[in-house]
């Protein structure tokens, strides 16, 4: 069971959590904006997929903390500080996914903007990130283990 689950556990994360990472990492880059009248039509619909999946595979990265804790329970892990600590750091990365740059990607996609909406959107996908690549050191490193 239990390497059926890690298994699941990276694959899902290569897979979902990878492919939201690049989508909200791309995302500004092909955003439409007020200042670009006329832009190339493709590049707001290279933007409508790259929110499509986005949405999408945040939904199937669901599968990641939930087999992640099923693991940690089936390998007698849940009390260690590294286990927590990508608990709590995948609870942040799922907030600021849901509660800063989905919305900001609706928004920019109904309604363009200026830069500066883009350019706090590319932060926050920064941001995304980093806590993503944190918490892939601490499942390999393991630290207090």
């Amino acid at each position: 069971m239990e390497p059926v689950l890690l298994v699941v556990h990276v694959l899902a994360s290569i897979v979902f959590v990878g492919g939201s990472a690049v989508a909200t990492s791309l995302f500004p880059r092909y955003a439409p904006t007020a200042a670009a009248e006329g832009a190339d039509e493709r590049s707001a619909a290279v933007a409508g997929v790259l929110h499509r999946i986005t949405r999408g595979y945040t939904a199937l990265g669901l599968i990641v903390p939930v087999v992640g804790i099923v693991l940690a329970f089936v390998q007698e892990r849940m009390g260690e500080a590294w286990v927590t600590v990508s608990m709590v750091l995948t609870a942040v990365a799922g907030l600021l996914l849901a509660t800063q740059i989905y919305p900001r990607q609706r928004k920019a996609l109904a309604t363009p903007g200026d830069g500066a909406g883009l350019r706090r959107l590319s932060m926050f996908a920064g941001v995304y990130n980093l806590v993503w690549a944190v918490i892939v050191v601490l499942m390999i490193v393991k630290p207090g283990a």
